[in-house]
Protein backbone atom coordinates (compact mmCIF):
# COMPACT_ATOMS: atom_id res chain seq x y z
CA UNK A 1 0.00 0.00 0.00
CA UNK A 2 1.17 3.39 -1.24
CA UNK A 3 1.02 6.35 1.40
CA UNK A 4 1.87 9.97 0.45
CA UNK A 5 2.59 11.00 3.90
CA UNK A 6 6.00 10.51 5.01
CA UNK A 7 5.59 8.01 7.57
CA UNK A 8 9.34 8.13 9.22
CA UNK A 9 7.70 10.70 10.62
CA UNK A 10 5.29 10.08 13.57
CA UNK A 11 1.64 10.55 13.62
CA UNK A 12 0.55 13.09 15.90
CA UNK A 13 -2.44 11.37 18.12
CA UNK A 14 -4.55 13.51 20.37
CA UNK A 15 -8.44 13.20 22.21
CA UNK A 16 -10.11 14.21 24.99
CA UNK A 17 -12.36 11.87 27.65
CA UNK A 18 -14.79 11.32 25.27
CA UNK A 19 -12.13 10.10 22.84
CA UNK A 20 -10.08 8.63 25.13
CA UNK A 21 -10.99 4.84 24.29
CA UNK A 22 -10.69 5.25 20.23
CA UNK A 23 -7.43 6.88 20.73
CA UNK A 24 -5.89 3.95 22.67
CA UNK A 25 -7.69 1.61 19.88
CA UNK A 26 -6.10 3.69 17.27
CA UNK A 27 -2.55 3.47 18.80
CA UNK A 28 -2.90 -0.22 18.99
CA UNK A 29 -3.81 0.02 15.37
CA UNK A 30 -0.50 2.19 14.32
CA UNK A 31 1.31 0.20 16.72
CA UNK A 32 0.05 -2.98 15.22
CA UNK A 33 1.66 -1.36 11.74
CA UNK A 34 4.73 -0.27 12.87
CA UNK A 35 4.00 2.91 12.35
CA UNK A 36 5.37 5.92 14.80
CA UNK A 37 3.22 8.28 16.63
CA UNK A 38 3.18 10.95 18.93
CA UNK A 39 0.60 10.53 21.92
CA UNK A 40 -0.43 13.74 23.40
CA UNK A 41 -2.94 12.98 25.07
CA UNK A 42 -4.95 12.60 26.91
CA UNK A 43 -4.31 9.70 29.17
CA UNK A 44 -7.50 8.63 31.07
CA UNK A 45 -11.29 8.88 30.94
CA UNK A 46 -11.42 12.07 33.65
CA UNK A 47 -13.11 15.31 32.38
CA UNK A 48 -10.70 17.60 30.66
CA UNK A 49 -10.83 20.41 27.91
CA UNK A 50 -10.38 19.75 23.76
CA UNK A 51 -7.88 22.38 23.30
CA UNK A 52 -5.00 21.44 25.64
CA UNK A 53 -4.64 18.52 23.51
CA UNK A 54 -5.79 20.09 19.49
CA UNK A 55 -2.87 22.53 19.32
CA UNK A 56 -0.48 20.36 20.60
CA UNK A 57 -1.34 18.42 17.06
CA UNK A 58 -1.95 20.78 15.31
CA UNK A 59 1.45 22.50 16.13
CA UNK A 60 3.41 18.70 15.17
CA UNK A 61 1.29 18.95 12.62
CA UNK A 62 1.92 22.67 11.28
CA UNK A 63 5.99 22.59 12.23
CA UNK A 64 6.55 19.37 9.84
CA UNK A 65 7.30 17.25 13.19
CA UNK A 66 4.32 14.89 12.64
CA UNK A 67 3.35 13.45 9.12
CA UNK A 68 -0.06 14.19 9.91
CA UNK A 69 -2.69 14.35 13.06
CA UNK A 70 -5.55 12.51 14.37
CA UNK A 71 -7.71 14.12 16.58
CA UNK A 72 -10.84 12.83 18.66
CA UNK A 73 -13.56 14.53 20.97
CA UNK A 74 -17.09 13.53 21.37
CA UNK A 75 -18.44 15.56 18.28
CA UNK A 76 -15.10 15.99 16.35
CA UNK A 77 -16.34 19.89 16.08
CA UNK A 78 -14.22 21.01 19.31
CA UNK A 79 -10.81 19.94 17.73
CA UNK A 80 -11.42 20.90 14.24
CA UNK A 81 -12.04 24.16 15.00
CA UNK A 82 -8.87 24.51 17.36
CA UNK A 83 -6.55 22.76 14.99
CA UNK A 84 -7.67 24.69 11.92
CA UNK A 85 -6.70 27.86 14.08
CA UNK A 86 -3.38 26.88 12.82
CA UNK A 87 -1.72 28.29 9.57
CA UNK A 88 -0.83 25.20 7.26
CA UNK A 89 -3.59 23.00 9.34
CA UNK A 90 -6.31 21.53 7.72
CA UNK A 91 -8.02 18.92 10.11
CA UNK A 92 -11.42 17.35 8.83
CA UNK A 93 -14.36 15.88 10.56
CA UNK A 94 -15.47 12.32 9.21
CA UNK A 95 -17.97 9.88 10.62
CA UNK A 96 -17.43 7.98 7.17
CA UNK A 97 -15.00 5.92 4.87
CA UNK A 98 -15.90 8.12 2.07
CA UNK A 99 -15.63 11.35 4.02
CA UNK A 100 -11.84 10.29 4.89
CA UNK A 101 -11.32 9.41 1.41
CA UNK A 102 -12.73 12.95 -0.10
CA UNK A 103 -10.86 15.00 2.76
CA UNK A 104 -7.50 13.97 1.55
CA UNK A 105 -8.33 13.98 -1.99
CA UNK A 106 -10.44 17.00 -2.49
CA UNK A 107 -8.97 18.86 0.41
CA UNK A 108 -5.64 17.56 1.03
CA UNK A 109 -6.44 17.39 4.99
CA UNK A 110 -3.83 16.43 7.31
CA UNK A 111 -5.67 16.42 10.25
CA UNK A 112 -8.65 13.27 10.72
CA UNK A 113 -11.32 14.57 13.04
CA UNK A 114 -13.18 11.97 14.21
CA UNK A 115 -16.26 12.31 16.57
CA UNK A 116 -15.97 9.31 18.94
CA UNK A 117 -19.78 9.35 19.82
CA UNK A 118 -20.95 9.02 16.53
CA UNK A 119 -19.36 5.91 14.84
CA UNK A 120 -19.12 2.50 15.50
CA UNK A 121 -15.94 0.80 16.96
CA UNK A 122 -13.65 -0.64 13.66
CA UNK A 123 -14.89 2.46 12.18
CA UNK A 124 -12.06 4.89 13.12
CA UNK A 125 -9.57 2.01 12.65
CA UNK A 126 -11.21 2.30 8.54
CA UNK A 127 -11.41 5.89 8.37
CA UNK A 128 -7.85 6.51 9.36
CA UNK A 129 -6.49 4.17 7.19
CA UNK A 130 -8.33 5.33 4.20
CA UNK A 131 -6.72 8.87 5.08
CA UNK A 132 -3.36 7.95 5.27
CA UNK A 133 -3.39 5.93 2.49
CA UNK A 134 -5.25 8.37 -0.01
CA UNK A 135 -3.13 10.42 -1.85
CA UNK A 136 -4.18 14.91 -2.80
CA UNK A 137 -5.51 15.23 -6.33
CA UNK A 138 -3.99 18.00 -7.08
CA UNK A 139 -5.71 19.95 -10.38
CA UNK A 140 -8.67 21.84 -9.79
CA UNK A 141 -8.94 21.29 -6.16
CA UNK A 142 -5.40 22.77 -5.54
CA UNK A 143 -6.66 25.86 -6.35
CA UNK A 144 -9.33 25.39 -4.08
CA UNK A 145 -6.51 24.34 -1.37
CA UNK A 146 -4.25 27.25 -1.73
CA UNK A 147 -7.74 29.64 -1.24
CA UNK A 148 -8.18 28.55 2.47
CA UNK A 149 -5.48 30.34 4.17
CA UNK A 150 -6.23 33.62 5.64
CA UNK A 151 -4.48 36.66 4.22
CA UNK A 152 -4.13 39.23 6.69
Amino acid sequence: MHFPFDLSKPIAVGSDHAGYDYKEELISFLEGKGFPFIDFGTNNKDSVDYPDFAHPVATAVESGQASFGILLCGSANGVAITANKHQGVRAAICWGEELAQLARAHNNANIICIPARFVREGDAEKMVNIFMSTAFEGGRHSRRVEKMACSH
